[in-house]
């Protein structure tokens, strides 16, 4: 179970992206996340007729390393470090260290 999930809302907290807040759109394997809007590079792309892309300047999000977002509580309008704890159920959920809200429910 990781802390930070596709579809979570985090903030930036180093980098030239610092303070950006966006949406989770990709985890990947090696502890970098993929977030909506932020860390926006551009890259120089070949036309290929032969799959449709068309050549030219475009802009993408690049990958951030996952230590440099933290999930964003919307309690307190900043970012929270998050922990697990077992429901009386027996579910292992995450909750915010700061205030003992559960993050997924």
């Amino acid at each position: 179970m990781r802390r930070i999930r596709k579809g979570d809302e985090v903030i930036v907290i180093a980098g030239k992206s610092k303070g950006q807040r966006g949406t989770v759109l990709r985890v990947l394997a090696d502890d970098r996340v993929v977030v909506e809007n932020v860390n926006i590079v551009k890259k120089h792309q070949k036309p290929n007729p032969q799959s449709g892309i068309t050549g030219g300047i475009i802009e993408k999000e690049a990958p951030l390393h996952i230590s440099n977002v933290m999930v964003f509580n919307p309690v307190t309008k900043k970012g929270d470090r998050v922990g697990y704890r077992r429901l009386e159920d027996g579910r292992k959920v995450r909750y915010f260290k700061s205030n003992d809200e559960v993050v997924d429910l």
